[in-house]
């Protein structure tokens, strides 16, 4: 089974996981990816890589990934944040993370560690081929 990675940006860092897809799209390629819906639209277009689509993250597409990941149907989760605007879903990105920490699913929200995750991933999927 594929390995399963949710991609999740705020409106400031769409670019930043835009350009980190681009960085790591052969990785990614070889995953299941599930996006909120400007971020899974943006990363399909521009890279060519297929993404399932929740709703945008204000409208509930957070929270679809999130029960997803409480289902044990998402295996990371790589979430830009942007910790500089207040967000008016806040309840909802804050309820994402904790998912994440319950079921011990590994969750980035800065660059650095996406890459340090998505490193380690390539590696993985690497000494199986």
């Amino acid at each position: 089974m594929p390995t399963r990675v949710a991609l999740i940006a705020h409106d400031h860092k769409k670019d930043d996981i835009v350009t980190l897809a681009g960085e790591y799209a052969d990785t990614l390629r070889r995953c299941e990816l599930i996006a909120t819906g400007t971020t899974g639209a943006r990363i399909a277009a521009v890279h060519g890589l297929t993404v399932e689509r929740m709703l945008s993250g204000p409208h509930g597409g957070d929270l679809q990934i999130g029960a997803r990941l409480a289902e044990g149907e998402v295996d990371m989760v790589i979430f830009l944040r942007d910790p500089m605007t207040p967000q008016p879903h806040e309840p909802d990105i804050n309820a994402l993370v904790r998912a994440c920490d319950v079921h011990n699913v590994p969750c980035a929200t800065n660059i650095s560690t996406a890459r340090m995750i998505l490193d380690v991933l390539k590696l993985r999927l690497d000494a199986t081929i």
